[in-house]
């Protein structure tokens, strides 16, 4: 995650983004679309892990997918994903993370990251709740990281950013755990315009 931006770049170049309260404004932005969107997507696909699954989760992995409009997003779920289950499928050995690492090698499914965090969870025994927290804190921290590498802010103002943005993660997990994957959905028409920029 440490080499991407969630499209951040752009919007300091476009300036969108040219001070602490609008990087917040920002971030706030980005982690409600990821809980629209990636989160469902965690709880469903951790349901379908536990249930063994696998249709469901391939589904849920290709849903995923189509729903990142640009290229820089899908390549980001991809690469973290793949690489989240190669590693995961070397270090814990679980059989369903090896199993997802075959048909994410085997070119059978995307291997987007939020299917590969639910799955490696579910196979530890850890809920739904965590792989949202860790997808959630995630989200904020690599938009955070590149505003430090990116802009004058000082990692000060990004600490205080991510404790306000991290504040409250039960509201946006209950809402998501009540969804169906169906419900799966972002509308932020200046972050895909931000992120075609960025790809062009």
């Amino acid at each position: 995650g440490f080499s991407f931006s969630g499209d951040l770049e752009s919007s300091i170049q476009k300036r969108v983004v040219t001070d602490v309260a609008s990087l917040g404004e920002f971030t706030r932005t980005a982690v409600e679309q990821a809980a629209r969107g990636d989160g469902i997507a965690i709880v469903c696909a951790h349901r379908a892990a536990l249930a063994g699954d696998i249709a469901e989760l391939l589904r849920i992995d290709a849903r995923v997918h189509a729903r990142k409009l640009s290229g820089e997003m899908r390549a980001m779920s991809t690469k973290m994903g793949r690489k989240f289950t190669e590693l995961g499928a070397h270090v814990t050995g679980t059989a369903t993370m090896q199993d997802w690492r075959d048909r994410v090698k085997s070119g059978t499914t995307p291997g987007c990251y939020p299917v590969a965090l639910a799955i490696h969870f579910a196979a530890l025994g850890l809920s739904a709740r965590d792989a949202f927290v860790v997808h959630h804190y995630g989200v904020i921290s690599t938009i955070l990281g590149a505003a430090l590498r990116l802009m004058r802010i000082s990692h000060v103002d990004t600490q205080s950013l991510l404790f306000q943005l991290t504040a409250d993660v039960d509201t946006p997990y209950a809402t998501a755990a009540a969804a169906t994957l169906d419900d799966m959905a972002g509308f932020a028409p200046l972050a895909d315009i931000l992120a075609a920029v960025h790809v062009k």
